[in-house]
């Protein structure tokens, strides 16, 4: 990690590849400490990748020491608002592999001694991806790695934002960390399939994140603990925000209280609960329980025993999370900051298309 380490490090680098007649990759995000919300400064990232022809190739005046990462290598120092950016180019994968493309990162925190890796960076729509991860599930060190790739002319962007400590054994900002209801931000909001009871997608399975995951989403989960006086006050001002983004916000409603579950009444309930609240944009959603397998909301984490537990994603990946959250004002602006604050400058940008 530290050959050939210059002795000033910025928060933006540029390796060799980005002159190269390659295709071009920025890849930008910001570094957060274990909360995933506070910005870390100072943070060194090293990284490294393959070239064009899926080779650690070396140069003349690659660093003897390092050359097995070949010379597409390079460092970047969090800025004072976490941020960071590195521009390069688009690896390939090993020749006559199945492992798909991908760039190494390593992660040197100013009060721990040693670095440590995070999940290697991949392509969303890299055709090798799939199956590799089957056979080897991704840990998510540091946040989840699969990049989601915009264009920006010419340019492929993508934004990544690790999370210190998070999925790293033994790091001294989380190993004492309670379990919290949900998934961590920096994870993927994972798909599943829970039962539309009322709304655009009335009387489907439809996957909230499959079909309506490249901007933002919130996803109002509540269990065995359900609020109805404060779930309305929520469903309401939810359905004011669908209606001020538009197509850029999808909000969804999960209702997974174990207790006397009959699918039948909660229809009927969700059903009648929507046409009382006059929501348009808001689908009102239902599951057996948080556990249940059959519609994979269990994947989600989520503790049936809270109030409620509420989870932002842009582009699949959690950027927000609160638990137990009462319907007032403050809160409210709490939910619109996450949504404005993970904009970011590339929002609008179409991404590749793939399988």
């Amino acid at each position: 990690m530290f050959e050939g380490i210059p002795a000033n490090i910025r928060s933006s680098d540029t390796s060799a590849g980005w002159y190269e007649n390659a295709q071009k990759l920025m890849i930008t995000g910001t570094i957060f400490q274990a909360d995933g919300k506070t910005p870390a400064p100072n943070i060194l990232i090293y990284y490294w990748h393959t070239d064009a022809k899926g080779l650690y190739s070396s140069r003349s005046g690659t660093n003897e020491k390092a050359s097995q990462h070949g010379y597409l290598r390079g460092w970047v120092k969090s800025d004072s608002n976490g941020r960071y950016m590195i521009h390069t180019l688009r690896p390939a994968p090993y020749p006559k592999e199945k492992t798909p493309a991908h760039i190494h990162v390593l992660v040197k925190e100013p009060n721990i001694s040693n670095p440590y890796y995070v999940d290697d960076l991949v392509f969303d729509e890299d055709p090798l991806l799939i199956e590799y991860r089957k056979n080897y599930p991704f840990e998510e060190r540091g946040g989840n790695g699969i990049l989601r790739v915009l264009l920006n002319g010419k340019i492929q962007v993508a934004e990544h934002d690790i999370i210190l400590g998070l999925n790293i054994p033994n790091h001294p900002a989380t190993k004492d960390l309670p379990k919290e209801s949900g998934l961590s931000i920096g994870q993927d909001q994972p798909s599943f399939i829970p039962y539309h009871a009322y709304g655009p997608d009335k009387g489907s399975r439809a996957c909230p994140v499959c079909k309506y995951g490249r901007y933002h989403g919130v996803i109002f989960y509540t269990g065995n603990q359900p609020n109805w006086p404060s779930i309305r006050q929520w469903l309401q001002f939810l359905e004011r925000s669908a209606e001020q983004y538009k197509d850029s916000l999808k909000i969804y409603f999960v209702y997974g209280d174990e207790r006397n579950y009959n699918a039948s009444d909660r229809q009927q309930y969700l059903e009648s609960l929507g046409k009382e609240l006059q929501l348009q944009r808001t689908a009102l959603t239902y599951v057996p329980s948080m556990h249940d397998e059959e519609t994979e909301v269990y994947l989600n984490k989520i503790d049936p025993n809270v109030e409620n537990t509420i989870i932002i994603y842009k582009y699949r990946r959690i950027v927000g999370k609160f638990i137990n959250l009462s319907p007032t004002e403050n809160n409210f602006k709490k939910i619109k900051t996450v949504i404005e604050t993970s904009k970011g400058k590339y929002f609008g940008l179409m991404g590749l298309p793939h399988d």
